[in-house]
């Protein structure tokens, strides 16, 4: 045939780059490599699970069309799919799988308690002393998928929301595991995925519960003698959804229960969501068998929005509220507001609170007088991209080398001292931190944060260097 594998996908590329959207083509097209071409076999190499059920759910006809064009009729397709057992301690490995042969997930073999009779099990959402009410799904109407605008920085974790609300428990992601900082949209989210899962599936029971409010349901259930019914209730639910589980920290009781609850609802295929304000390995005080239950689906973060983002968060908002404003204000907001999308929002309200009850135009003066305290807040909190480019400039080191592999000590110097001061200074996760300095693991970032306090104290040079930087930084 004299085609090799790369010029193959090559060419497919090109063809499927012009016959969808580019950020869709970066997303889910440009981390594929090609393995191997045997006769009109093309084995392409996708990063993830994941990876492998979008492709074939959304992009199978693309795939095969662009790929009987460069092999002819007959071809086909093998996805090579890694499969990363890094947490378990073992190397990543490769498992080859068929286009169009999906066979659907196994369940975990894992122990769960006998089938229950539903009528017998006591509701904890029932308030004591009120009347017995039928229990809903605890949903914000609001918080829908409509008003939770798409972007760089939620794109992965809303596309698999809306994959597990169109098929719960039908995919490889449960849990799905969504995480991120504050105000960055997880309970929209997470309300978003519930409310669709209605939707489409009104056969099925839908909860969402806080963790704050199913720990103290658990201490009720174990005052009142009710445990085993609480347990109970919470296995009949078809999807949960759990908000701010990282809360379960250091409830060892409350672990138990939901070790429990978790198992019986994975056997069964029913789904689950989970959110948190930090990555499963980042969570402290927390049972290693939950962890690791944790981290059997998909994990998606919620990133600080880009400013297109921001623009589009801001109009949407404007157009929903039937609010006439200037362009230029939206655009001077989402170019100063940046921490977190409640902090955005929260800034349109105050300018237009301050409009109305002051009887007053919206013009850029109002915008910028009322937006004063927003904008000192924002400049004031310390971001990891501005400690790794004050720590470069420190050293007289293109930022570009401490993002790069080389292991040159100065770089390798730099982007550990990077890495202290980001956990020092920010709240983001060790995780988190690995990304955006490097793309490391949270390992590394670990490692590199004992390197700085242990020559910290036996190096005296090196003291005078996060001395100095420890100033900068905290001068702002």
């Amino acid at each position: 045939m004299g085609k090799s594998a790369e010029i193959v996908w090559s060419n497919c590329l090109e063809f499927i780059k012009d016959n969808i959207q580019e950020q869709a083509f970066k997303t889910w097209f440009l981390p594929i490599q090609p393995v191997k071409l045997q006769e009109k076999v093309l084995t392409i190499q996708v990063p993830s699970k994941f990876f492998f059920e979008w492709l074939e759910e959304h992009y199978i006809k693309l795939l095969k069309v662009s790929l009987e064009k460069e092999l002819g009729k007959g071809a086909k397709l093998v996805y090579s799919i890694v499969m990363d057992q890094k947490y378990s301690g073992k190397d990543p490995y490769t498992v080859k799988i068929p286009s169009s042969n999906r066979e659907k997930v196994q369940p975990q073999e894992v122990d769960a308690p006998m089938p229950i009779d539903s009528k017998k099990v006591k509701n904890p959402f029932i308030i004591p002393g009120l009347q017995k009410i039928k229990i809903d799904s605890q949903l914000n109407v609001n918080l829908n998928f409509n008003n939770f605008i798409e972007g760089e920085s939620n794109r992965l974790a809303r596309s698999a929301g809306k994959a597990v609300a169109k098929r719960p428990g039908g995919t490889s992601f449960n849990p799905l595991y969504i995480y991120g900082g504050v105000g960055l949209g997880k309970t929209h989210l997470a309300h978003a995925i519930g409310l669709e899962a209605k939707e489409n599936h009104p056969d099925k029971t839908v909860l969402y519960v806080s963790t704050e409010k199913f720990i103290q349901q658990f201490i009720d259930a174990v005052t009142s003698n009710n445990r085993n019914d609480f347990i109970h209730f919470y296995q009949m639910i078809d999807i949960l959804i759990m908000d701010d589980v990282h809360f379960l920290s250091g409830k060892k009781g409350t672990q138990e229960a939901f070790f429990h609850i978790f198992n019986h609802l994975h056997q069964k295929g029913n789904q689950i969501v989970l959110t948190s304000d930090k990555p499963p390995v980042d969570i402290q005080d927390m049972e290693q068998r939950l962890i690791s239950r944790f981290k059997w689906g998909l994990s998606a973060d919620l990133q600080v929005p880009d400013y297109d983002t921001r623009l589009a968060i801001l109009n949407h908002k404007i157009e929903k509220d039937g609010i006439e404003m200037p362009e230029e204000i939206v655009e001077y907001i989402a170019k100063n507001i940046k921490p977190n999308i409640r902090e955005l929002e929260g800034s349109l309200n105050s300018i237009i609170a301050q409009a109305t009850l002051n009887k007053k135009e919206i013009t850029i003066e109002l915008t910028k007088k009322t937006l004063a305290n927003f904008i000192g807040n924002s400049r004031k909190e310390i971001s990891i991209d501005y400690i790794q480019r004050l720590v470069c400039d420190y050293f007289k080191i293109p930022i570009d080398q401490v993002q790069s592999k080389t292991r040159k000590r100065d770089v390798v110097q730099a982007r550990q001292l990077a890495m202290y001061f980001a956990k020092k200074y920010t709240k983001a996760s060790l995780s988190s931190i690995g990304s955006q300095i490097g793309n490391r693991d949270h390992a590394t970032v670990l490692h590199a944060c004992k390197t700085v306090a242990n020559l910290s104290e036996t190096d005296r040079v090196f003291r005078g260097y996060v001395e100095d930087l420890n100033r900068k930084i905290s001068m702002g």
